[in-house]
């Protein structure tokens, strides 16, 4: 193990990966500092994986009917096995290409030089010309919140609960809210989904938001809308989470999502003159450089999108403009939303509501699953595909889906969608033959219902 490497790369999830990859394979000495025991991240270890392989356990009991024995601690374990895969494929990428891994905590000396804290209470100090940092995020805790207190979780420690509880409170509606919304009340758990704002995932689609609203509901969540905390009492026997409209929510649990920050601090960025925001966000140009050109950021740790996908691309993207000088790649415009509850939502390109602000002459093509034989082959009929189009060039603007598998659905639109000039159009859908019977065709079936809006 050498003290000086071309690039030191600072986090080992999405993008820490993209960009050590990238470095490596174009023959840069890199070495990947991580602060988990284990390769992977947040990502595999406390955030996407775990929670998904979650999801996919509960929503088999589901399909089965078998939820009411299930034991919330036995279903986290079976994410563990899908964790341990991950971690020996990726320990094998950096193997294979040569890229040092050494497992502590990070902090800058100065601009070139870092400090590294390993577990064993060993401390190195390494030198390089360049930096990645790629550290990724944790939950939002606000001050007035003891997180220290058992019955008080959020989206990390949620995961390591040993409990087999009755009931939820859950704080926060976003994303990771109405993901484990849908999870305990498919357990059979009293779930209370507390909203901050006046609708559930104000940025997709208002008629999948109501689909997504409707369907927690008649799963038995309750939820209630423009709601904010005043105080929590948590004690041995359960959680009362006090509102400002004088509400008092009782529950076994509270889990606080309610936002992310970024991993930045106690690595001496402010020192060495790196400028972060209020959420611990890095600031960075479009190259993914910080206020100090030859240390780059990507990854949660720079805040939006916050998507696994999109860190692998900007780690790559900031590896190349690293070696090259420029990068001419970009995060594609259009980025699809995927959301894990029962049923998936995932959506691309434009709402209804943004493209009627924007007076955009458009239509709607749309197809309900209920109405398709594999839906109703699998017992998936749950659903729907709405294709948004411009009424006079055909042209897809928005493609949103509810429902089972949406989340795999959306890419077929969305490899339409990126096409340039005529070939994308509604067109395309119309003229595709599709297998039969597939959840595909509901493209087929959606953009011919459209094409019947306009001719």
């Amino acid at each position: 193990m050498q003290n000086k490497y071309d690039v030191i790369v600072i986090g080992s999830g999405p993008g820490g990966e993209g960009a050590a990859m990238k470095l490596a394979k174009e023959g840069k000495h890199v070495v990947v500092i991580d602060s988990f025991p284990q390769v992977g991240g947040s990502c595999t270890h406390k955030a996407t994986i775990p929670s998904k392989a979650l999801r996919q356990a509960v929503q088999r009991l589901t399909e089965c009917n078998a939820h009411n024995g299930a034991k919330y601690p036995d279903l986290l374990r079976s994410a563990q096995e899908v964790i341990e895969k991950q971690v020996a494929m990726r320990s094998g990428f950096y193997s294979r290409n040569h890229v040092d891994i050494i497992h502590g905590q990070a902090s800058f000396i100065d601009p070139h030089t870092i400090e590294v804290a390993t577990s064993d209470n060993n401390k190195e100090r390494l030198k390089a010309e360049a930096y990645v940092i790629a550290t990724g995020s944790r939950p939002y805790h606000p001050a007035e919140i003891d997180f220290q207190h058992p019955r008080i979780l959020d989206s990390d420690t949620v995961l390591n609960m040993n409990d087999n509880l009755r009931s939820i409170t859950i704080y926060g509606a976003g994303v990771i809210g109405c993901e484990y919304a849908s999870i305990f009340r498919c357990l059979g758990i009293k779930v209370n989904l507390i909203n901050t704002r006046s609708q559930l995932l104000s940025f997709l689609d208002d008629e999948i938001t109501d689909a997504l609203s409707y369907h927690l509901r008649e799963q038995g969540v309750i939820i209630r809308h423009n709601e904010a905390h005043e105080k929590v009492v948590a004690n041995e026997n359960g959680v009362v989470l006090f509102l400002k409209s004088n509400k008092e929510i009782k529950s076994d649990y509270l889990l606080w999502a309610q936002g992310r920050t970024g991993n930045s601090d106690h690595m001496g960025l402010a020192e060495i003159g790196i400028e972060t925001n209020e959420r611990g966000s890095i600031i960075v140009n479009d190259a993914y450089q910080s206020t100090l050109s030859h240390i780059y950021a990507v990854g949660d740790i720079i805040g939006y999108p916050n998507l696994a996908s999109a860190a692998y691309d900007q780690g790559r993207y900031a590896a190349t403009h690293l070696i090259d000088g420029f990068c001419d790649f970009h995060l594609v415009k259009n980025m699809p939303t995927g959301i894990y509850t029962i049923p998936e939502v995932s959506s691309i390109g434009k709402t209804e509501r943004e493209l009627t602000n924007d007076k955009v002459p458009y239509e709607v093509g749309r197809s309900q699953f209920r109405h398709l034989a594999r839906a109703q082959i699998a017992h998936h009929t749950t659903g729907m595909l709405k294709i948004l189009f411009h009424r006079e060039t055909l042209e897809i603007l928005g493609i949103h889906c509810f429902g089972a598998h949406a989340s795999e659905i959306i890419h077929i639109g969305q490899a339409i969608m990126t096409q340039e000039g005529k070939a994308n159009s509604l067109m395309y859908f119309i003229n595709t033959t599709f297998n039969y019977p597939t959840m595909a065709e509901a493209y087929r079936v959606a953009a011919l219902n459209g094409l019947n809006r306009v001719h």
